[in-house]
């Protein structure tokens, strides 16, 4: 043994040991100091030489610690012998996440996969539809999220027989894509690999009041055309200014008959409900355990630790709320929170999102109504063992954590809703209605417009106005989607405010037709997060999306801001960031705004803040338009034209950037219909070129907007 010679070398008579300090160089560092032993033979007689024993006391102690040695040697030897890191790959642990959707497929038996992009819910929400549809047509399917899984790998779709990928694409902001479907996008645009074999189908979520209606959808259905996917239904189009639920129904109705033909095969007309999760109630938890609102890691919101994002929100103390309007029946609202500490860095135009809790009040009438004990500790548990989803909201937890922070109960629910809880509706007439309001059908879907959408009727409402509709509880919890952040348009700047974000927001309150009072979520909920003086202060979930909406990189190029209203927002901010800039000396080209109210005594918002910032240069014009308080309404748009010579030469000749905040569908159509008729008669233009004139300054960053519907 290499190490034994070794050792014997070193333990040789003619090793010096006095005061020797031996290290052995392992993982312990392990230290052994050696006695004086040669000083201590020194002092023995000469006549006991030739009396010695065989073995003197240093030969026992040299053997006892060379043999101790090898044995440590040995043992440190067994335990420091690694697993070889390609055993790790070959054999991945069962928490690794799955990414080939193909592998995932093959092994379970699929044949159709729904992937969708989704940002607020919608588009995920039809992607488990359609994908809990594929058993009623002799079919599996699996919704994926395109973010979980390795997206090159489509073109291995053909591998499996009958195969089909439906994408469900929602498009955000100015045409773009979805935060899950970015990287999808990426690869769609960069590849230029081949999908022969591949069959596919697009339903795209959009809003026609938006500039790129759909165009996420559009771009996937034609960019997988040309990578050569077969296109086998056509684009299906989702329109939530009108009726997103009533297209998705109608495209869904044609599209699983058009499969059943295209594929071979039958519809096994099976109609009862299936159950994507089974519920297990908890007798004896420890709590510590027991999600109490937390959107990840349990216990995240009593340790806070940074990077914040959508599923880590920093709680944010509440240090500001004040009603902004002097007058009228509205409330609108200022409000501050404090980031100090959070790491949490933002710049003027990001939106902050906001998680809100529904109304206790609501909550304990669907308890009460539904004959529950809310604080029953639940976990629902997906059926499916290999889907990267077990849980439809985080579990376990209770009812009540569920219905307050996790499952949306205010907005009217979809007819996929109504059709899976006609089940339990013990009045035949009931369960045929509700079956009748998720059809296509045009008795169906007027009697879905009128009875659900028109008079805003909330689960709630309905469990009210149909008595004989007393569903589970937890299949209720499978069905309703998921309570979203709310998001709002900074009304601050970190140049001036680094450690609080600045939200202006009007509280939501009106009457159904049905005489039931309906509060906004968030809005109400805001509005009651009052700042104490007992020292204890309200937080709100909230963390930061990154936004387009950027004052021009050159501070000296002029900026025309148009935002009425709560629109207001984000030009707050840039004004604040305008004189921060003029404070530092920079050259800082003409600050315009626009802005628009009912009147003046009532809601004109940041008066004082905005008159002081036009009376120090700040703002170079500050245009008000209050529409109520004449005869004649006057808009922001109707500012515009009067202004027009103005526009025009900041525009045209001093490369101005124009932004644009508030209602999408009427204010920012109209003002846009104002600048094209500036371009047309100030720049010589017919409508076409004036179209084309603005659509080119979008393109360049120059036309930007934050709008919503």
């Amino acid at each position: 043994c290499p190490f034994v010679q070794a050792a014997s070398s070193f333990l040789s008579p003619s090793t010096p040991w006095l005061n020797h300090n031996w290290h052995v160089a392992d993982s312990s560092s392990l230290c052994v100091t050696m006695p004086d032993v040669e000083a201590e033979s020194s002092t023995q007689p000469e006549a006991m030489e030739e009396e010695e024993p065989l073995f003197s006391n240093l030969d026992l102690f040299l053997f006892t610690l060379i043999a101790g040695l090898i044995i440590y040697w040995f043992m440190s030897r067994k335990k420091a012998e690694p697993i070889p890191e390609f055993k790790k790959l070959d054999q991945p642990s069962p928490s690794t996440r799955e990414t080939s959707f193909i592998e995932k497929m093959k092994k379970t038996g699929r044949n159709i996969v729904v992937f969708y992009g989704s940002q607020t819910g919608t588009g995920e929400e039809f992607a488990n539809r359609l994908s809990k549809d594929a058993q009623r047509y002799g079919m599996k399917g699996m919704a994926a999220d395109p973010e979980e899984y390795d997206m090159c790998e489509l073109s291995r779709l053909a591998e499996i027989d009958n195969s089909l990928a439906i994408f469900c694409m929602a498009t955000y902001g100015e045409g773009d894509p979805t935060d899950n479907a970015q990287d999808f996008y990426d690869w769609l645009q960069e590849s230029d690999g081949e999908l022969n074999g591949v069959n596919y189908t697009v339903f795209a979520l959009g809003n026609k009041t938006y500039e790129h209606y759909n165009a996420m959808g559009a771009y996937v259905d034609k960019r997988l055309e040309e990578l050569g996917a077969k296109r086998v239904f056509d684009l299906g189009m989702g329109d939530d200014d009108g009726n997103l639920e009533e297209d998705f129904v109608t495209w869904r109705e044609q599209f699983w008959p058009a499969m059943c033909e295209h594929f071979g095969v039958e519809a096994s007309g099976e109609d009862s409900s299936i159950r994507q999760y089974e519920l297990k109630e908890h007798n004896d938890i420890n709590m510590n355990k027991v999600y109490t609102g937390e959107f990840g890691c349990l216990k995240s919101f009593e340790t806070q630790k940074p990077p914040f994002d959508a599923k880590n929100p920093f709680l944010a103390p509440v240090i500001v709320n004040r009603k902004l309007n002097k007058a009228g029946n509205r409330h609108l609202m200022h409000l501050e929170v404090d980031i100090t500490g959070s790491k949490i860095r933002y710049e003027s135009g990001d939106h902050v999102a906001v998680y809100p809790t529904n109304d206790t009040a609501i909550v304990n009438k669907l308890g009460q109504i539904l004959g529950v004990d809310l604080d029953t500790v639940i976990s629902l548990n997906n059926l499916d063992e290999e889907s990267n989803k077990k849980h439809p909201f985080p579990c376990p937890t209770t009812y009540r954590t569920a219905l307050t922070h996790y499952l949306d109960i205010i907005h009217p629910p979809r007819t996929n809703v109504l059709y899976e809880l006609a089940q339990y509706a013990t009045d035949p007439k009931d369960q045929e209605n509700m079956r009748k309001m998720a059809s296509s059908a045009p008795e169906g879907k007027a009697l879905y417009q009128s009875f659900v959408l028109e008079d805003n009727r909330n689960i709630l409402a309905i469990l009210e106005d149909l008595p004989s509709l007393r569903p589970p509880i937890d299949h209720l919890c499978e069905l309703l989607p998921r309570l979203q952040a709310r998001y709002y348009s900074i009304a601050s700047s970190s140049k001036v405010h680094p450690n609080s974000i600045h939200i202006c927001a009007v509280v939501v309150e009106y009457t159904t037709k049905t005489g039931r009072l309906t509060k906004g979520v968030a809005t109400t909920w805001l509005k009651n997060k009052l700042v104490a003086d007992n020292g204890h202060k309200s937080t709100v979930p909230m963390y930061i999306r990154k936004s387009q909406f950027r004052l021009p990189f050159k501070a000296s190029n002029p900026v025309i801001m148009v935002g009425p209203g709560t629109g207001i927002a984000p030009f707050m901010g840039f004004i604040q960031e305008r004189g921060w800039l003029k404070e530092q000396g920079k050259e800082v080209g003409e600050t315009v705004l626009y802005f628009g109210c009912r009147h003046k005594n009532e809601d004109y918002l940041y008066q004082e803040d905005l008159e002081e910032a036009e009376k120090t240069g700040v703002i170079t014009k500050l245009n008000v338009a209050f529409s109520r308080d004449q005869e004649q309404k006057v808009y922001v748009q109707h500012l515009l034209r009067t202004n027009k010579e103005d526009l025009w030469r900041q525009i045209h000749t001093d490369n101005a950037h124009i932004y644009i905040c508030g209602d999408a569908r009427n204010m920012a159509r109209d003002v846009q219909t104002a600048f094209y008729e500036i371009a047309e008669e100030l720049g010589g233009m017919t409508r076409t070129q004036a179209t084309d004139y603005i659509k080119k300054l979008m393109t360049k960053g120059r036309y930007s907007q934050d709008v919503w519907s």
